[in-house]
């Protein structure tokens, strides 16, 4: 056997233990993991198995201080965002733009459809000037955001993604991108994940995404539900911003999902803050005894009498006829005032409906006092007199019997 045989038996052993026909190769958003061969100043080269390669930004392989979190020989996961057109090679990285130079890679980026990255250079009539490897871009207003921008300024500066949605002429060319169709479809992509988990009774993770006078906009990952102000806590909201500021991290419950109602229409996704607290109404007998002097302030006034808030979530009644100390009260503003502080006695709780009476009255806590200690020890007699009264009617029943 020849040197050239035994090399090319020692070659077909190896691809038969290291197969790799039939193997598909990675399309455009797939994940993919490789391990690092080469890492240059812009660009860095990872193996992905089955005879390819792909290129990846070196930006993509830093930290948040810019430094290379990777070396040659480490293994990464990432994603296929494209493929170079001239040698095949893919484009590794995550959906954000790449950084193109000259006309032809940016000829190459609009014919896949391909994010590229661009800087804000000008407010102009009708949108903001986008500066993209070197050439003058045009996106519109429509386009810069899924919401409406007042202030278009605001972006000048700032680089961020684009999509490029006409490319006409020559080396001067007429060019149009959209940084909405890029949202538009991570927005969709978070979507279809965030439904697979949404049901009545989750519990998810969200950010505040916008707060109205009756409650809160929760976006939960390209789906947004509410929170209405009153499932926000326990106590008196009178507006959401008391509690939650836009931008802020939350963790909302489920209540109840209802399907559009029309083609156009999206569902409506109820949520509860509330509803993932612990209910201040399981400790009441322990923190509010009857007979006990609490101080609260006084939230509501009613015909009937004015509502005292004792802690969040917990409101105690004052009747009309504990507010005068003997004399005739017609209506309660004549002896209190919203906001105002009181110190109350506590004359009973009811937690099946979620009721605790209060007077204004300190003596009446002495009464309730004396009144519990006088029952307990009254409590045996009649256990006993109980007793008695049953055994005679015991004895009385044998007696006829016999």
């Amino acid at each position: 056997m020849s040197h050239t045989e035994s090399f090319e038996d020692l070659l077909n052993q190896f691809d038969q233990t290291h197969p790799q026909a039939g193997v598909r190769e990675a399309s455009i958003g797939d994940k993919v993991s490789g391990v690092l061969v080469s890492i240059g100043e812009e660009y860095a080269f990872v193996d992905l198995g089955g005879k390819s390669e792909g290129r990846i930004d070196i930006a993509a392989l830093k930290d948040a201080d810019g430094t290379i979190k990777y070396g040659v020989g480490d293994s990464i996961e990432t994603q296929v965002t494209g493929k170079d057109e001239e040698n095949g090679t893919l484009l590794l990285g995550t959906q954000q733009g790449h950084r193109y130079h000259g006309i032809e890679e940016i000829e190459r980026a609009y014919r896949q459809g391909l994010p590229v990255q661009g800087q804000v250079s000008a407010a102009v009539k009708g949108g903001v000037e986008v500066q993209v490897a070197g050439l003058r871009a045009f996106c519109p207003a429509s386009q810069v955001d899924l919401k409406f921008i007042e202030d278009l300024a605001e972006l000048v500066g700032q680089r961020l993604d684009f999509r490029i949605t006409k490319l006409e002429g020559g080396r001067r060319p007429n060019l149009v991108v959209s940084r909405r169709a890029l949202l538009e479809e991570e927005q969709r992509r978070l979507a279809e994940q965030t439904r697979a988990n949404l049901r009545e009774g989750a519990v998810l993770n969200g950010v505040v995404s916008s707060l109205k006078d009756y409650g809160a906009f929760i976006d939960l990952g390209g789906v947004e539900g509410m929170v209405h102000i009153s499932e926000l806590a326990f106590g008196h909201v009178k507006h959401p911003s008391e509690i939650l500021t836009v931008g802020q991290p939350v963790e909302v419950a489920v209540l109840r999902i209802e399907p559009p109602t029309g083609p156009k229409g999206r569902e409506k996704i109820a949520l509860s803050i509330r509803a993932l607290a612990r209910d201040p109404w399981q400790d009441v007998a322990s923190h509010f005894p009857v007979g006990q002097r609490v101080s609260g302030t006084v939230s509501r006034l009613q015909p009937f009498g004015a509502f005292v808030e004792l802690a969040p979530g917990i409101d105690g009644l004052l009747h009309i006829s504990e507010l005068g100390a003997g004399r005739r009260v017609n209506h309660p503003s004549e002896v209190l005032s919203i906001g105002e502080r009181v110190e109350t006695t506590v004359l009973g709780i009811d937690l099946e409906r979620r009721r605790i009476s209060l007077s204004l009255d300190e003596s009446k806590g002495m009464e309730m006092a004396s009144m519990t200690t006088e029952t307990a020890s009254r409590a045996p007699e009649s256990a006993e007199k109980s007793m008695g009264s049953f055994g005679e009617l015991l004895r009385e029943t044998m007696s006829k019997r016999r």
